[in-house]
């Protein structure tokens, strides 16, 4: 009895099918796609709506499949190109993360300049100049949308008043930030009575949506003593360093040959 590769689903209470292989070699779970075509009446639904790739315990009776079965892949060059058409779709990347600087800061002094409350003095500090590299690809980026500006103007019968509140989009100090559109939505609400008087109340919203480099930077920091004739200096070490993500493209063709050589094992 042959173990194949299997196209599936999960069973409808959102488990790993039984009829899938038990050998230990096997995988499961693999290249996860929607079993649902876009803009059509979905065939399946949740928990069933992503198809996955395993090795089936068996062949499929041709009198009828089990629940979540899909279908079966008999060639390699068939795994191939699934694999393909699923990564194109998925937009697969091999994504490195990569220390691209890394810069040093250290601050010595007496520990009675240390513990002094308030400071008054006594530590030096000397930084090394930033190193920097580069990897392999293309930067990733990471995409977004945030509220920047919301401006308030409220107007009455004695007169007027506006606010303005700020939100700056933040990101990693080392990445590098591009605003990619800019949208405006204007609000308006009246409140109030000719007796008591109206207030009109404008709201005008400013949202942008930016992208950045997917840049992280992150701080360690060490700390060491030492005393000679009864004086003690303290020196604190902070490392500074920034990683950034590089994508690559993805190699169908290994992945392939990965997966056919694990169903082949099993079968020999």
């Amino acid at each position: 009895m042959s173990q194949p590769v299997i196209k599936y689903t999960l069973t409808k209470q959102g488990r790993q099918p039984e009829w899938l292989s038990s050998d230990s070699r096997a995988f499961k779970g693999q290249h996860g796609t929607s079993a649902n075509k876009a803009g059509k009446l979905p065939r399946f639904g949740s928990p069933q709506d992503t198809i996955y790739l395993g090795v089936g315990a068996g062949d499929p009776d041709s009198d009828g499949t089990p629940d979540g079965y899909v279908g079966i892949i008999t060639t390699k060059t068939d795994l191939q190109t699934y694999i393909t058409e699923v990564g194109v779709a998925g937009d697969y990347k091999v994504v490195t993360s990569t220390l691209t600087g890394i810069q040093t800061a250290t601050t010595t002094g007496l520990s009675t300049a240390w513990d002094a409350n308030p400071y008054a003095g006594g530590l030096s500090t000397s930084t090394t100049t930033k190193r920097t590299a580069s990897g392999v690809g293309t930067v990733a980026t990471l995409t977004g949308s945030g509220v920047v500006k919301v401006v308030t103007a409220s107007v009455t019968g004695s007169g007027s008043t506006s606010t303005t509140v700020d939100t700056p989009i933040t990101v990693d100090p080392a990445s590098t930030l591009t605003i990619t559109g800019v949208s405006t939505s204007v609000g308006v609400t009246t409140t109030g009575t000719v007796d008591t008087g109206i207030t009109t109340t404008t709201t005008t919203t400013t949202t942008n949506t930016y992208s950045h480099t997917d840049v992280t930077t992150t701080t360690s920091t060490s700390t060491s003593s030492t005393t000679t004739d009864g004086v003690t200096t303290r020196t604190d070490t902070v490392v500074t360093s920034e990683h950034t993500k590089y994508e690559t493209s993805y190699d169908y063709a290994t992945e392939a040959t990965r997966l056919w050589d694990i169903y082949e094992a099993i079968n020999s």
